[in-house]
Parts: C-alpha cells; sequence; structure tokens
C-alpha cells in the first residue's frame, strides 16, 4: 500500500494561517457594502435630511401669524440675497399737496372778473319776472322740478315722498349759506316757505346787466341753473333781494367767499357785465380771501 502524498502547505484544514512577518500591514476586508458605496449613501442621506430642514423652514415661516413672507414662482440670485425690510426702513409716501381750496377759487374769481365787461346797470325795458319762463322747470328731464332738484340736493337728511323716485321732498335740514343758521324745513302750505330758492344772481339783477337781450329759451334755462341756485332761508333771500355785491354781502365774513366767486363765476359763464361798483366790492371780497 502506498502512503498518501504529504499535504500542501497552508492547504491543511483546520491548520492556522501562518504567522504575519514582523512589521507587515494586514488588511482586514470588512463585510457588507464596498466603502464607496457607503460614502455616496451618507452624502445622499445628509442632503435629505438638509433638504427637509429647508423645506420645514419655509412652512413655520408662511404660517406665522402677520408674516410677510409670500412664496414667488421664481426668485432670482439678487433677489434672494437682498435683506427685507423692517417696517420703519420702508419708505413714507407723502400724499401730494391737494389742489384748489378757496385762496385758488379766489384767483379764479378775479381772473374772471378782471374779464367781465363794465355796464351801467340800467335796462330800457322794465323787468318782468314771467320773461325767465315758468317757475322751476324740468329743464334737466329727470322727472323732477327745478326746486325739488335743489332741496334734494342742499338740505341735510331729506326725507323724499314714497313713489316720486326721490324728487317731492318733504322735510329736511338746511345750513343757511349766508348765515349759517340751521331752519327746519317741513313740506305744507305755511311751513315750505321758511325754505326758499334763492337765485345767486337775481333774475331781476341779470336782466340790467345783460339778460335784457337774451332769447326767452336763454332766460328760462338761466332762471333754472343749478350753478346759480341754492337753497336759503326765508329771512337771508329776502334780504338779499335783486342785489349786486355792493348793496348786500352775507351777515357772517367766512361765507362772503364762497358767495363771491359763486356770484362771479354765474357773471362769466353766461358773459354778462357787472356795475363798477359791484366790480370794486367783489374784488375787495376776493382780494381778502
Amino acid at each position: 500500500m502506498s502512503s498518501p502524498p504529504p499535504p500542501r502547505q497552508g492547504a491543511t484544514r483546520g491548520s492556522s494561517p501562518p504567522p504575519a512577518r514582523p512589521g507587515a500591514t494586514t488588511s482586514v476586508a470588512a463585510p457588507g457594502r464596498p466603502p464607496g458605496l457607503r460614502r455616496a449613501a451618507t452624502i445622499i442621506a445628509a442632503s435629505v435630511v438638509a433638504l427637509i430642514f429647508v423645506l420645514i423652514g419655509i412652512v413655520v415661516a408662511i404660517n406665522l401669524p402677520g408674516s410677510d413672507v409670500v412664496v414667488a414662482p421664481s426668485i432670482s440670485p439678487a433677489a434672494q440675497l437682498s435683506p427685507t425690510p423692517s417696517p420703519s426702513s420702508r419708505p413714507t409716501v407723502t400724499p401730494e399737496p391737494e389742489t384748489g381750496g378757496p385762496q385758488n377759487d379766489a384767483a379764479v374769481a378775479l381772473a374772471q372778473l378782471a374779464s367781465l365787461p363794465v355796464v351801467s346797470g340800467h335796462s330800457d325795458a322794465q323787468y318782468d319776472r314771467d320773461r325767465f319762463g315758468q317757475r322751476w322747470l324740468d329743464v334737466d328731464r329727470n322727472g323732477c322740478d327745478t326746486r325739488n332738484d335743489t332741496l334734494g340736493r342742499d338740505l341735510l337728511d331729506p326725507v323724499f315722498k314714497p313713489g316720486t323716485n326721490d324728487c317731492k321732498v318733504l322735510s329736511g335740514l338746511l345750513i343757511d349759506p349766508y348765515d349759517g343758521q340751521r331752519v327746519d324745513f317741513v313740506s305744507g302750505w305755511d311751513t315750505s316757505v321758511l325754505v326758499q330758492i334763492d337765485h345767486v344772481v337775481a333774475l331781476a339783477w341779470s336782466w340790467r346787466h345783460g339778460a335784457e337781450y337774451w332769447t326767452d329759451e336763454e332766460r328760462a334755462a338761466f332762471a333754472n341753473d343749478p350753478q346759480n341756485l341754492v337753497a336759503a332761508s326765508e329771512a337771508t333771500n329776502q334780504s338779499k333781494s335783486d342785489s349786486g355785491p355792493s348793496e348786500w354781502l352775507p351777515a357772517v365774513p367766512e361765507l362772503r367767499c364762497t358767495y363771491v366767486e359763486n356770484f362771479v363765476d354765474v357773471l362769466h359763464t353766461y358773459d354778462l357785465g357787472i356795475g363798477a361798483a359791484d366790480r370794486d366790492a367783489a374784488q375787495a371780497v376776493l382780494q381778502g380771501c
């Protein structure tokens, strides 16, 4: 019987590995994923966590009470780097100065006054109210006569008769434009007279300063023009009568500018003349406005 061949060195089952040489480094492969794959997974995981924190921050900012954060479709890099201004650093909007006002109105009226022709104020024909047409026409064809149109415009808290399409005024409060007095208006045969409709430029005055040469239609339009009408108390309307500024002015000095401005504006609109005395009186008022 032949004996078995001797085993190869290092191949004996169960034998210990040969001892390492002094100074040699032994590499031991770790079980599982290769080192490169583990590094890539770590980077991806860190990126996902960072993205989650960013999203959480955005959601929290949007839902904070009073937050000014606005999610825009796209934001340029320059906009992302720009700091959000605090309330104290935001620009203050300064309102533009208002135009107009009493001084501007007075300046306009002075220019209009200077353009008016100076006339004697005397007419050859006698004044006749009927030459100015029917009283209180419906010239604007809104279904309401001029008197009620004016009352509805000038009275405070006007009450209208039902079924008249806000035309017939039953009551209201007048603040008289000439003396500032309060007058309660109640429609009635003995109470309506307490509030009257005044022609700023009286019809008789206009007749003596050029209206006598108008047509009947022009005079009727003038008599019913809202620009030349104002609700006033019986007392001030009767006191004013058909006077011009040289003979009558509102009792309250603070109300004279508005009256004279309106008076001159009507003359300018209708190309009426003015007497020297009325012109001087109107100019003196306007220069003090």
